[in-house]
């Protein structure tokens, strides 16, 4: 890669990772703070938790197609101002009504679209999937430290600090887009109804929409009653950290072997065998909700699977982009994305409340077996996007 390409990487690296870290640090904390305060219940607590993910799903069209005409780094400040606000928000009341208010508009940040754009624009052909890999990296390395980071920083500032916390990042990452990312090249206008159509009507597009969706729906659902089952198994939010960092840290060196091949038919077999751990984990959580040793298992399988997804998907993705239509497809992408984070925290509150943990578990599996037949269709061109 160019200096040029690696500032970029980096930088839209460093966005990502900033916003990112607010959104994956609540997960573990977020049902233990609201449990037995005033006005909250399982369902309110789902729907904060996928709120955010209702104005990111209708967002990220508009603001990628915006970002195709008008530019990226001028949607990306916009998008992170909101983002900002929204988590200020947040940090102000323990209320239901300001949290998911604070939710919503902290989803109004939705750029996820545009630096991936960004990205495909900042850097060539040959190192596309470098620059993704790093994002995807990142993006993973962030899901690791925040899980761990979680509880220290309830403990020391609250779930109310951890939200303030979140929007001076989003300002941090602000001044990364001012100051460090390159500058991209003016985007020319195109036709978006053609290119909208194009990005609909793409079988591997599709089979990574329902891919991103599903993965991100079962993330919320799950940590809406993970975090719950371990307090109940004997853990307490203070020493759950040690839990989430050991089930990381095996989930990643039981995955690490699968993912060193060069191979395109390798990688959908990586890429599939992911997919059914996911599924795995879903099913030992379900059968060991009630024991510390099961739900400990059911992680570490969850985290080896959905590491290798997370990280993937954005280079699947910009690879099977259209040049002409690249905004247009991220937004796609990312609003399903946001759209399952949205389905997934609120039926999964909802689920919980009224039918318990065990029926949001196996709902999850059952999104993860229907994945798994849409994905066996992936063609070796974009399984070899994969590529590591």
């Amino acid at each position: 890669m160019s200096s040029r390409e690696l500032q970029a990487s980096l930088s839209l690296a460093a966005i990502f990772g900033l916003r990112l870290f607010g959104m994956f640090i609540i997960l573990p904390v977020f049902s233990l703070w609201a449990q037995g305060r005033p006005g909250w219940d399982l369902q309110k607590v789902g729907i904060a938790l996928g709120a955010y993910g209702l104005t990111q799903a209708i967002l990220q069209i508009p603001l990628g197609t915006l970002s195709d005409r008008h530019g990226r780094k001028p949607i990306m400040y916009l998008g992170l101002a909101c983002f900002a606000a929204g988590s200020f928000i947040c940090a102000s009341s323990a209320s239901p009504l300001i949290v998911i208010l604070g939710r919503i508009i902290q989803g109004g940040g939705a750029i996820s679209s545009v630096a991936i754009a960004a990205a495909a624009d900042l850097t060539s052909e040959a190192n596309r999937t470098k620059a993704m890999a790093i994002i995807g990296s990142t993006i993973g390395a962030v899901f690791a430290v925040s899980f761990v980071a979680a509880p220290f920083l309830t403990a020391l500032i609250g779930v109310p600090g951890i939200f303030a916390l979140t929007g001076v990042f989003a300002i941090a990452a602000m001044g990364v887009v001012r100051w460090l990312v390159p500058q991209p090249e003016q985007q020319l206008a195109v036709d978006r109804t053609a290119g909208m159509a194009r990005v609909l009507l793409d079988p591997e597009l599709l089979r990574l929409n329902v891919g991103i969706f599903s993965l991100h729906a079962v993330l919320m659902g799950t940590f809406v009653v993970v975090p719950l089952a371990l307090r109940q198994a004997g853990v307490e939010a203070a020493h759950q950290w040690i839990v989430y960092l050991g089930a990381l840290v095996a989930g990643v060196l039981l995955m690490l072997p699968g993912v060193v091949g060069r191979t395109a038919t390798h990688e959908r077999t990586v890429f599939l065998v992911a997919i059914a751990t996911v599924g795995v984990s879903l099913a030992v959580l379900a059968a060991g909700i009630g024991h510390l040793a099961g739900i400990v298992a059911g992680l570490v399988i969850f985290f080896a699977g959905f590491n290798v997804l997370e990280a993937k998907l954005p280079a699947l993705v910009s690879k099977a982009a259209p040049r002409e239509a690249r905004g247009t497809a991220t937004g796609l992408y990312s609003s399903v994305q946001f759209l399952g984070t949205f389905v997934g925290g609120a039926a999964g509150g909802t689920l919980a409340q009224h039918l318990g943990a065990m029926a949001v578990l196996l709902t999850g599996l059952a999104a993860m077996a229907v994945w798994f037949a849409v994905a066996l269709g992936m063609g070796r061109y974009a399984a070899a996007a994969a590529r590591r």
